[in-house]
Formats: C-alpha cells, sequence, structure tokens
C-alpha cells in the first residue's frame, strides 16, 4: 500500500452565492503557506441495546459533518486566503463557500457547500508571521466523486 503525502491532497474553496445549486468551476486553492491542515469531522452517535442481541449497545453514527481546519501563515494577496479573511466580520450566508477537497491520490474529490468559522487572518507574536487559521465545515454531506475513471 502507497503512503501519500498530505501536500498532495488538494483543498479548494470559491465564492458560494445565497440559492446558488451547484460551485462554478473556478476554485482558488487553499495553499500557499498553509503549514497543516486538520481534520475537525465531527460524529454523532447514538447507543441503542436490542432483545436480539446480548444486550451489548450498538452503536449507530446518525450524521456526519465533515470539517478541516488549515493553518499557516497570512497572506492577504493570496486569492484563497483573501476570500476567506473578507468573511471575518460577516454571518449567516456571508460565511458560505464551495468547498472541493482532492483525495492525495487524486481519484477522488468531494465538493459541497461550507461554513467557514473561526477565521484568524493576522495574529500572533511581534516577531513572527502574521497566523491564518479558519475552520471549514460542509453543510450537509458532500458529494463524492469518483476520478479515476475505472
Amino acid at each position: 500500500m502507497a503512503r501519500l503525502k498530505n501536500a498532495l491532497r488538494g483543498h479548494f474553496v470559491q465564492e458560494y452565492t445565497p440559492g446558488q445549486e451547484e460551485p462554478g468551476t473556478e476554485w482558488l486553492e487553499l495553499a500557499k503557506y498553509i503549514s497543516t491542515i486538520g481534520d475537525d469531522t465531527q460524529e454523532e452517535t447514538e447507543d441503542t441495546a436490542f432483545y436480539d442481541g446480548d444486550g451489548t449497545p450498538e452503536t449507530d453514527v446518525v450524521s456526519v459533518a465533515g470539517a478541516y481546519t488549515p493553518e499557516g501563515s497570512f497572506d492577504p494577496e493570496d486569492p484563497a486566503q483573501a476570500l476567506i479573511a473578507n468573511m471575518k466580520y460577516k454571518t449567516g450566508d456571508g460565511r458560505k463557500i464551495w468547498h472541493k477537497v482532492v483525495s492525495a491520490d487524486g481519484k477522488k474529490e468531494w465538493v459541497g457547500r461550507a461554513t467557514v468559522s473561526a477565521i484568524v487572518a493576522g495574529a500572533g507574536d511581534a516577531s513572527a508571521y502574521e497566523d491564518f487559521s479558519c475552520n471549514i465545515r460542509f453543510d450537509s454531506l458532500p458529494k463524492e466523486t469518483d476520478l479515476s475513471g475505472e
């Protein structure tokens, strides 16, 4: 089995317009000066025991909210970072974007509308470069596409 570097996985964003059902074709890669991207996916579960079993509760995953947390240095001239930074003082639909994740092997992608929160675009120690980070959480399960052609 191949091991792939995280840098090969692509994270892309684009502006969302309220009522827009599908993203456009122009994506901005969220990569420049981004040193780490965490997986902050949250799952809700329910445990239930059944009489046809031995009384041990079974766990069902009832919802999944996929999320990523990019972190690095802020570059206000980077189009992807600027798109997110400009949302800092917005609410509601002003925090919505389209988000696309492409697997490191390039065989699958996930696309969906997402909400950006916890935006940091310029903070940190006086002697350090400005920090950039945020949380990008899909609003529903993203659409998965097989890109392998198999």
